[in-house]
């Protein structure tokens, strides 16, 4: 057989990567012993590379005689595509050390392995070095390897200058440049060069546009994601699925989940990348039925799903309702062999957090081979979520203790859970290791720890983090407004909004929510209807039933029961809870008992298995002196099985969070804050208090009514703070359920005795007692 048929065989195996068929001509010229031409030994070497053989690659490699520029780069090649960059470096070193002067290709082979591995940018400065030393270092392929090297590792500087070094670059080089902003978030700068190629007439192409519509994406920046769309709608890369993916993903990022579906629809040919990239989308703005539904889709039209689809569609299941499809899923996952993947992995976590069965999540957690930071984070943000702080710190001190280094997000997280918690000197340990770490400049720890302090009753160190922020988006503003309402500064969370419009910031649905609910503890009525107003009219958001409910509690604090009512029946969404739970709260203080219960039994028919719900509304009943409608509803609670959380209260003193459950009296120093009740209950006495026995049990004694009043959690977490804390100091309380009108009735009086302001944060709001008098103007 003549050398050139040899040739063109080893090049056909290597090009169409037919293995077999190579090791056959190879078996050929040993039998016939052809002398083999550094050409064909090459050729031979190249077939085995191409085709993922790197060991008889190697061996054949080792046999050559002689080895030339063609010879060391293959074998370089072969290492890098395989993954084995110490190897492929290893080699080129070899290379110049037997007097082998590379070519473009070996050096941008070379630094492609250099950029794939951040950490042996030194070696990649001198392959830089070698490079320049040969006169290759301008050429296009050994430029454009430079530059993805040099933003790789992080030296993005470096790479510019190899960049403005070029004369004449090619699209290639720019698209890897703004490629290179993009991955390091200077994503301004990518988009100056890209209008700046388009000034100057400059063609790009599908990774240009790609690389863009990326930066896009990351600012948020849909007006300039409109206008590059509309340059693609002009080229020939408007049918080309890359570019058709960055669009769908750039819109779906933006919340434009309809232009997406738009983009996605006219594209000629769909692939995997495109139908992710939309499901995604679906899934990032909770159109969950949709991301389910071009799930199944996909699978008709003959698309089978890869990790990535799974991924997608699990994150789509985001309530107890998608919990049935989203075990199928993970079925499907099991059979298929692809829930060992990392990603579904921590999808199936997430996914099992948000429909309710935490238990689930820890399971798929547990049974894990490897994790990674988002895997721990997914699960204490689920602990988080269905309120185990507790938990969610245990696995927080567990995760470190595995050697694995928390992200900003965890640490955002961690704090949210100090906060729910009031545990604010575990707060401060979680951001001092922010500031070791680096994260305390990310916006999002930032966020919390405002969030963290307003929760732990120190509004004051809120608002100073919140000054000293080095950055603010829609989130700090709304973290800062939300303390100022929950600690009923109404006025301060009105100013704050306007100081926020002045920025250019554009509130969002949970902005109004705050704002029209710092309106109804100033007692502004037409204000909060201005506001309300102005969510569509002036921001095009849709007032949902969260905004409507403040507008509710806003008229029912102002006596305004009756045109509450009228306002629920007029508005265009189903009542929810949270209305009826504020008509029921106005109804308690203003005395209209038969409104009142009116509202109890519509919470009771929405929440038919929330044991607060029969509490509230045996409470009412009881008060009314209705005692055979109190046992009705008790019976109802026996028959559905709903039992009623424990009381629990807390408080965090001497270093550490102190807990009072409703009948557990271990704590050590009870026998000090018995002693202390006693001396409270004779001065609230004297001082003109008397205890409201009517919500309690009905056939109690008047005596041991009072007995199990004063034993309610929040006095003994009151009386433990008052003989562990410095006089004079705030004492800080937190508990689980609302605060019971005798508890509140009871803290003013003891405020006002031991001259001490006393702040309770119960699950509706924080309670500043000062004086004798609450900051909630006794409406909660």
């Amino acid at each position: 057989m003549e050398f050139e048929t040899y040739f063109k065989l080893l090049h056909l195996c290597a090009k169409t990567r037919a293995l077999a068929e190579g090791k056959l001509v190879h078996a050929h010229m040993i039998e016939t012993g052809t002398r083999c031409h550094i050409l064909i030994q090459n050729n031979l070497t190249k077939m085995y590379v191409k085709c993922g053989n790197l060991k008889d690659a190697r061996q054949v490699f080792d046999k050559m005689p002689k080895r030339n520029v063609a010879s060391w780069t293959s074998m370089i090649q072969g290492y890098v595509e395989q993954g084995h960059v110490e190897f492929a470096l290893k080699e080129f070193s070899r290379m110049h050390k037997e007097g082998v002067k590379g070519n473009h290709f070996t050096f941008a082979i070379a630094l492609s392995a250099c950029a794939s591995v951040s950490t042996v940018l030194e070696y990649g400065e001198q392959v830089h070095v070698h490079a320049i030393v040969a006169g290759v270092d301008l050429n296009a392929f050994v430029s454009n390897a430079l530059l993805t090297m040099y933003a790789k590792c992080g030296m993005i500087e470096a790479a510019r200058q190899i960049f403005n070094e070029i004369s004449k670059p090619d699209i290639v080089l720019r698209s890897s440049m703004i490629a290179g902003y993009v991955e390091h978030g200077l994503n301004w700068e990518a988009l100056k060069d890209f209008f700046a190629m388009q000034r100057a007439g400059i063609g790009v192409d599908e990774f240009t546009f790609s690389g863009v519509l990326t930066a896009c994406t990351s600012l948020m920046a849909l007006e300039q994601g409109k206008g590059i769309h509309a340059n693609i709608a002009k080229t020939r890369f408007k049918s080309n699925g890359f570019v058709g993916s960055a669009l769908v993903d750039m819109y779906g990022k933006c919340g434009h989940v309809e232009d997406a579906r738009r983009v996605f629809d006219e594209m000629p040919k769909r692939d995997i990348v495109l139908w992710n990239s939309m499901m995604a989308s679906y899934a990032h703005n909770e159109h969950s039925e949709e991301a389910i539904a071009l799930f199944c889709e996909m699978q008709w039209e003959g698309m089978k799903p890869n990790e990535f689809s799974l991924t997608s569609v699990l994150s789509a299941c985001i309530c107890p309702e998608y919990l049935k499809f989203g075990r199928q899923v993970h079925s499907y996952l099991i059979q298929t062999g692809l829930d060992s993947h990392l990603p579904v992995e921590n999808a199936l976590i997430t996914m099992y957090a948000k429909c309710g069965t935490i238990d689930n999540s820890r399971l798929v957690f547990d049974k894990m081979i490897e994790r990674n930071v988002i895997s721990w984070t997914a699960l204490i943000v689920g602990y988080v979520q269905k309120m185990h702080d507790e938990e969610a710190l245990k696995l927080f001190c567990q995760m470190q203790q595995e050697g694995m280094e928390p992200n900003q997000f965890t640490f955002a997280t961690i704090l949210s859970a100090c906060g729910s918690l009031g545990a604010l000197e575990n707060g401060k340990q979680v951001f001092a290791q922010t500031i070791k770490t680096g994260f305390v400049a990310t916006i999002d720890v930032w966020n919390a720890l405002v969030t963290m302090n307003a929760q732990c009753g120190f509004i004051e160190d809120a608002k100073n983090v919140f000054n000293i922020a080095p950055e603010r988006d829609v989130v700090t503003w709304n973290a800062i407004i939300a303390g100022c309402v929950q600690h009923g500064q109404g006025k301060e969370a009105l100013q704050l909004f306007e100081q926020m419009q002045l920025t250019g910031l554009k509130p969002d649905r949970i902005t109004f929510i705050l704002i029209i609910s710092a309106c109804r503890h100033l007692g502004l009525v037409d204000a909060g209807h201005h506001y309300l107003d102005s969510m569509s009219r002036d921001y095009g958001i849709k007032p949902e039933a969260e905004h409507y409910a403040c507008i509710v509690d806003l008229l029912v604090r102002a006596g305004h029961l009756d045109q509450a009512m009228d306002f629920i029946k007029q508005i265009s969404v189903e009542p929810g809870v949270s209305m009826w739970q504020m008509l029921r709260c106005a109804c308690r203080v203003h005395g209209n008992t038969k409104l009142g219960q009116f509202a109890a039994e519509s919470i009771l028919n929405l929440e038919p298995h929330v044991a607060e719900t029969y509490v509230l509304l045996s409470n009412m009943y009881a008060a009314a002196g209705n005692w055979d409608e109190v046992a009705k509803v008790r019976a109802l609670m026996k028959y559905r099985g709903v039992i009623k959380e424990p009381e629990c209260s807390w408080i965090e003193a001497l270093n550490k969070v102190h807990s009072f459950v409703v009948g557990d009296t271990s704590h050590p120093q009870m026998e000090d804050i018995y002693a202390k009740l006693e001396v409270l209950s004779r001065q609230m006495e004297e001082a003109g208090y008397k205890p409201g026995t009517n919500p309690v049990l009905h056939d109690a004694e008047d005596k041991q009514n009072e007995y199990l009043l004063c034993h309610h959690t929040e006095k003994f977490a009151i009386a433990f703070g008052l003989i562990s804390t410095p006089i004079g100091t705030p004492i800080r309380i937190m508990q689980n359920l609302p605060v019971c009108g005798d508890c509140h009735n009871a803290t003013k009086f003891i405020s006002k005795i031991v001259g001490r302001e006393i702040v309770v944060r119960d699950t509706n709001r924080f309670h500043h007692f000062k004086d004798g008098l609450c900051s909630c103007g006794d409406c909660w």
